[in-house]
C-alpha cells in the first residue's frame, strides 16, 4: 500500500471521484484544514498550518502573500488558535474586550467579547449589502441583534457613534427610534414624534410629544385598519416599560388621523 502523505487522507464523492482532505491535531485537537483535488497540495495545506502554529512572525495579512492552498478563513481561524490558544470555526481573531470577525481580507467587523459564543457558532454571510446568520434554518439579519429592525434606515432609526458601520461593539450603536412606524422629527424647534403607517403608500397616523404614545400610536393604527378589513399583517409595538393599566389610559386618549379611522379598504389593500 503506498505511503500517504503527513496530514493526507483520501476519500472518495459520492460519484467515486477521489479528493484528499488535510488536517493536524494541535494540543489534543482535531483540525480539519480542507479538502483538496490532489495529495500534493493538500500536504501543503499540512506543511502551512504546521508553519503557521509554529512561526510567531507570520500575521493573518501575510496570507495574500503566502501562496498557502489554505483559505483565509482558516489562516485566521489557526493564528488566533496560535495567538490566543482557543480555536474557532469562524474566523475570529481574539482582542482585549472585542474581538474582529473577518467577512474577508479587507471586510472586517468588530464585536463585544459578549457576542463571542453567539459568532463562533453562527458563520456570518453578505447579500445586497446585508449580514445574515443562518439560524434554526432561517436567514437571520444581525442587525435584529442589536435592535436594529429591517426597516431601519441609518442615520434615521439608529446610527453608530464613531461612524464606522462595521463596529457592531455595544456603545457603539445608538437606537434613536426604537418603535415600527415611529420617527423622532423636528417641528417648530422642538422634538416630536410621528407615526405612520403603510397601506398602499403611507399614512401619517399623527404627531405626538413622547416617544411611547407615538409607538401606541402606531397599535391603534393597527386595530383600526384591521377592523375596515385590511389583511396586511403588521407587527405592533411592545412597550414593556408600561402596566397594562397605562397602556389601556394612554391608548384610549390617543388621537390618530380621520383617514385612518375611516380608512376604507380597496381591491389592493
Amino acid at each position: 500500500m503506498k505511503n500517504r502523505l503527513p496530514g493526507v487522507y483520501p476519500a472518495k464523492k459520492k460519484n467515486g471521484d477521489a479528493y484528499y482532505r488535510a488536517s493536524l491535531t494541535y494540543n489534543r485537537k482535531h483540525i480539519s484544514l480542507g479538502s483538496f483535488s490532489d495529495e500534493e497540495t493538500a500536504h501543503k495545506a499540512y506543511i502551512d498550518a504546521c508553519n503557521l502554529l509554529r512561526t510567531d512572525g507570520l500575521s493573518i495579512e501575510d496570507h495574500k502573500k503566502s501562496a498557502t492552498p489554505l483559505c483565509f478563513e482558516k489562516w485566521v481561524c489557526l493564528i488566533n488558535l496560535r495567538d490566543n490558544h482557543l480555536y474557532f470555526h469562524t474566523p475570529i481573531y481574539l482582542r482585549p474586550k472585542f474581538f474582529y470577525y473577518y467577512l474577508s481580507r479587507t471586510e472586517i467587523l468588530k464585536f463585544d467579547s459578549d457576542d463571542l459564543f453567539y459568532y463562533s457558532s453562527h458563520k456570518i454571510m453578505k447579500r445586497d449589502g446585508h449580514l445574515f446568520v443562518s439560524d434554526y434554518g432561517m436567514q437571520v439579519n444581525i442587525m435584529s441583534r442589536y435592535g436594529i429592525k429591517n426597516y431601519a434606515v441609518e442615520g434615521r432609526d439608529y446610527r453608530f457613534i464613531n461612524g464606522d458601520p462595521s463596529d457592531f461593539r455595544y456603545e457603539n450603536i445608538e437606537i434613536i427610534n426604537r418603535f415600527y412606524g415611529v420617527t423622532k422629527e423636528e417641528k417648530n424647534g422642538r422634538q416630536v414624534y410621528y407615526t405612520r403607517i403603510h397601506v398602499n403608500g403611507y399614512f401619517l397616523v399623527g404627531v405626538y410629544p413622547t416617544e411611547q404614545e407615538a409607538a401606541i400610536a402606531y397599535n391603534k393604527a393597527i386595530d383600526y385598519l384591521k377592523k375596515a378589513g385590511v389583511s396586511k399583517k403588521y407587527t405592533p409595538n411592545y412597550i414593556d416599560a408600561l402596566s397594562p393599566a397605562a397602556y389601556a389610559d394612554i391608548y384610549t386618549a390617543l388621537s390618530v388621523s380621520s383617514k385612518i379611522k375611516n380608512y376604507v379598504v380597496t381591491p389592493n389593500a
